[in-house]
């Protein structure tokens, strides 16, 4: 026997075969229809008796198997169903001439045989016959059912009549020597009448009749048999047959004790009559127990009577004891090179029984025998089966790696070299029923959940295979699918070159084939989820902004985050993302844009360029809100090596939020603000839209003029303006900014295009009188002023001279250039449109910087007597810090003319009021005289 069955079970032992072929042209879809319809009758419960008659049913079985029926008869055809289509009476003769044709080629073995014949009426086809069933059409059926019970009915006759003809068997001391095929040329020649070879005959009679009594439901005479046949076969070293009736007795042992089956299909087998009664009495280990007494053996070995026999041994094994005669017959089989096909098949059930029992160990050393029994040559066919089987039978016992390996040993046989036409989609598929087994999944989802599971390096193997297969097949749609999926899940366990030559293969598939957000479904139903390249770039942080308005850092909450500021509708928006490149190379991003929810969003997309391996790199981008409302941003979308994806944010690691939701309200006007001045650096502690700076010498004046353009589609209705001074501990004399904002609102509505103009004035007038540090000396020549002594508290705090510094020198220039700075922020408040119906404006501010110097310096102050009593002159040494010409003047006093960096004495004459000496409270008139003075 060089063809195995490895769908066989232990529970088979006790049914009989029946084959159904077609016969003829027969559609083959027509065929599998009745087909199902007949194997639906598995089990017939026999009339007038409590058995029940177990059939296993085949379309197609080897004729050379048949040859090992007397063997183990549960694999002799006994009953065949021909099914053929007949229109006319003339291809009747044909027919039934064909149909006995089909019964030769198992005529040594039938009991019985049917042969259905559709499509033909009349006469013929009203002719009563029992072994010919007539139906108009495959539709017009009923009764199908029926007749396949009756034909089980007289299967289970012709059994029970053998059964009984060879329990009673009264041919004194020749017993007929059943042989397997392999065995015939090795009997010619043997001593017949020697007590080895009766033995022989008896021990494999009496397992032979073991079996006939499992198929015809009498299950303790079954194990009567087996366990005297093991006695008889054992004492005479007949290991072939040894290993057959251990079997036989394991089968028996395993339908009394599992009796739904150990197939694992999913229509248990029902428990017949007699099982159902066994089933009471299995209340403890043993309890079904059958003496063998050597006196109650007839000389042949067969005895009708078994009651005698019951009482003293165990009949029925223990589920322990079954696997240790499973594992002994089949240690008898491998002693016969020509038994491979029976040592492969009784491990295979070994393994289903100890898998019901959750022994996984024991059960895969049976299946590792099982892998190294050589069957001789065995087409590709065979072995992808093979191999196919041992994979389910490992995912049987729970060692799913080690089934999704021989699964994809499987998928490889597919393809081998030696296949003329290779299946490559028979190869793809099985290679798809490995990834559980390796724990991979098709989803990328999955590999976001935390560490990664399996072995990467075979994991990336099979993802290699997958993407081969797929292009044999002729689906590049596929192979950029699964060429995705390995790039995104296991770009962490790819080295620099892999990468390279990965994603080189991506373009290539992609330039026949883009790669998309759409689900790829499968023929057998599966489907293959979108891939979208959330690591190509990787996203670090996610910013979102509107222009004129504040950022905003979604890093906050496992929600939606709802955002502190609005967007307008119509208006430019910008989102700014921190990404990174992961690749060795430089990485091109196309048709980047955002995903969003909500109102209608006009996205922007933009391109970009990432160096390799570059750090944090921020990517702005941009869209128009069409419509009011609120508005999601879900995620971005990317185009890179040619894949489209979706990449949403409740996806993506390190990014908690899934999203977040801006208010967009109605239109509003939108101006752009342009000044007289330069732009300079934004004042430090405001967010401002611009800033302007200048220089002013204290006491100067000067116009500033801001122009404002509605750069939007809104008119401008509204228009206000503040200002507010930054806290300075300089002390302001008068306004610092002033503005007359009537003509400006005169011009409103203000269209869109149209500008307006407003003049704004900036004063600086501060006191740069610093007291004490103002009076260098109050002496000229040795003489101190009178009532103001040397050591008075004043003078500790003067600072030396300058006399021997060059008064024109940069120095003495940069000593006495001493700098204040005033900073003002403008606030424009602005409105129109829809949105000032519902209460929105929007506001422009301009940051104003004022630094102010003096224009004089007094250098050095002291006093000289006049002529008259009423009267004193005060010194004072004035330089020119400025780089002009300017005049100073005082009342009473001529004019002094001073050029640019010059110093020259000036003397002022006081005159008091009533008479008296200069004393000590003087010093302070001389100080508000400085002041008053300087500037």
């Amino acid at each position: 026997m060089s063809v195995p069955d490895y769908m066989q079970c232990a529970e088979d032992h006790q049914t009989v075969l029946v084959v159904v072929q077609p016969m003829g042209i027969v559609p083959e879809d027509q065929f599998f229809r009745i087909y199902k319809r007949i194997t639906g009758v598995s089990q017939v419960s026999i009339r007038d008796s409590q058995r029940v008659l177990f059939i296993r049913y085949r379309h197609h079985y080897p004729p050379e198997n048949n040859d090992w029926g007397d063997f183990q008869t549960h694999r002799k055809v006994v009953g065949l169903i021909s099914v053929t289509s007949c229109t006319t009476a003339k291809e009747w003769p044909q027919t039934s001439e064909r149909f006995h044709g089909q019964k030769e080629v198992f005529g040594s073995t039938l009991y019985d045989s049917r042969l259905l014949v559709f499509g033909l009426q009349g006469e013929v086809a009203e002719q009563q016959r029992t072994d010919v069933a007539f139906y108009p059409s495959y539709d017009d059926c009923p009764d199908v059912e029926k007749r396949v019970e009756d034909f089980v009915e007289s299967i289970f006759i012709v059994l029970e009549s053998k059964r009984l003809d060879r329990a009673t068997d009264k041919s004194g001391d020749k017993i007929q020597l059943l042989c397997v095929p392999f065995e015939k040329k090795d009997f010619v020649g043997l001593d017949t009448d020697s007590r080895h070879y009766k033995k022989r005959c008896q021990g494999r009679m009496r397992k032979h009749v073991g079996d006939l009594c499992l198929q015809a439901g009498m299950l303790q005479d079954a194990l009567v048999h087996y366990h005297m046949a093991v006695e008889l076969l054992r004492s005479v070293n007949d290991f072939l047959w040894l290993g057959a009736a251990l079997e036989g007795l394991c089968s028996a042992s395993v339908i009394f004790h599992y009796p739904g089956g150990t197939a694992g299909k999913s229509g248990a087998r029902k428990p017949g009559v007699s099982s159902a009664a066994d089933a009471g009495k299995r209340h403890r280990p043993g309890a079904q127990e059958v003496l063998i007494d050597p006196g109650a053996l007839t000389t042949n070995g067969i005895s009708a009577d078994t009651s005698t026999e019951i009482g003293r041994a165990k009949n029925c094994l223990s589920q322990e004891d079954i696997i240790e005669k499973y594992k002994e017959a089949i240690s008898n089989y491998g002693k016969y090179k020509s038994a491979g096909v029976i040592e492969l098949e009784a491990c295979i059930k070994a393994v289903r029984v100890l898998a019901i029992q959750k022994r996984a160990m024991e059960a895969s050393e049976f299946l590792q025998n099982a892998v190294y029994i050589n069957l001789g040559q065995l087409s590709e066919e065979e072995k992808i089966q093979r191999y196919s089987v041992l994979s389910e039978l490992y995912e049987l016992i729970g060692f799913h790696r080690k089934s999704a390996f021989f699964k994809r040993v499987a998928a490889m046989q597919c393809v081998a070299p030696t296949i003329p036409e290779p299946g490559w989609k028979a190869c793809y598929k099985l290679l798809l029923e490995t990834l559980p087994g390796y724990s991979l999944s098709l989803d990328p989802k999955d590999f976001s959940k935390g560490t990664h599971r399996g072995w990467a390096a075979v994991q990336l193997r099979l993802l290699h295979e997958l993407v081969y297969a797929s292009r044999r097949m002729g689906n590049p749609g596929l192979s950029v699918r699964h060429l995705s999926f390995l790039l995104q899940t296991m770009l962490d366990f790819l080295s620099d070159q892999e990468k390279k030559e990965v994603t080189q293969s991506l373009e290539n598939y992609t330039s026949k084939c883009p790669g998309g957000m759409e689900v790829i479904s499968l023929p057998d139903g599966l489907k293959l989820p979108p891939v979208p390249f959330t690591k190509l770039p990787i996203l670090n942080a996610f910013l979102s902004l509107c222009i004129y308005t504040v950022l905003l850092f979604i890093d906050v909450c496992v929600c939606v985050c709802v955002a502190d500021f609005q967007w307008v509708q119509g208006d430019v928006c910008e989102v700014q993302l921190m990404v990174y490149n992961p690749m060795p190379f430089e990485l091109r991003v196309e048709n980047m844009g955002l995903l969003t929810s909500g109102v209608d969003f006009e996205s922007l997309p933009a391109a970009l360029s990432l160096p390799a391996e570059s750090g944090l790199y921020p990517v702005t981008l941009v869209g128009v809100p069409r419509t009011a409302g609120n508005i999601t941003i879900n995620g971005y979308h990317t185009s890179v090596f040619g894949v489209s994806s979706d990449c949403l944010l409740e996806g993506l690691v390190g990014v908690k939020s899934s999203g977040c939701m801006v208010e967009v309200v109605p239109s509003l006007p939108r101006l752009q603000l342009c000044t007289s001045l330069p732009r300079s650096a934004h004042l430090s502690s405001e967010d401002l839209s611009t800033s302007v700076s200048l220089q002013l010498f204290n006491g100067e004046t000067q116009q500033l003029t801001i122009t404002l353009e509605n750069i939007g589609a809104e008119m401008l209705n509204t228009l206000e303006l503040t200002s507010k001074t930054l806290s300075t501990k300089e002390k302001l004399f008068g306004e610092f900014l002033t503005w007359d904002l009537q003509d400006a609102l005169s011009h409103l509505p203000l269209k869109s295009g149209q500008s307006v103009s407003i003049p704004v004035n900036i004063s600086a007038k501060l006191d740069f009188s610093g007291q004490e540090n103002l009076l260098h000396d109050l002496n000229d020549d040795g003489i101190s002023v009178t009532g103001l002594p040397v050591s008075s508290p004043l003078r500790q705090v003067l600072k030396p001279r300058a006399e021997n510094k060059p008064v024109g020198t940069d120095a003495s220039k940069n000593e006495f250039n001493h700098v204040k700075t005033l900073e003002a922020v403008l606030t424009f408040k602005y409105s129109g449109g829809a949105g000032q119906v519902e209460g929105y404006y929007r506001e422009l501010s301009l940051g104003v910087r004022v630094d102010v110097e003096p224009s004089v310096f007094f250098t050095r102050v002291s006093t000289l007597p006049a002529t008259s009593t009423r009267q004193c002159h005060l010194l004072l040494d004035v330089f020119n810090s400025t780089e002009h010409e300017l005049t100073l003047s005082a009342k009473n006093n001529q004019d002094l003319v001073l050029h640019a960096s010059e110093c020259q004495r000036y003397m002022h004459t006081h005159t008091h009021t009533h008479t008296h000496t200069l004393s000590h409270t003087d010093s302070s008139f001389i100080c508000e005289m400085y002041r008053c003075l300087s500037g």
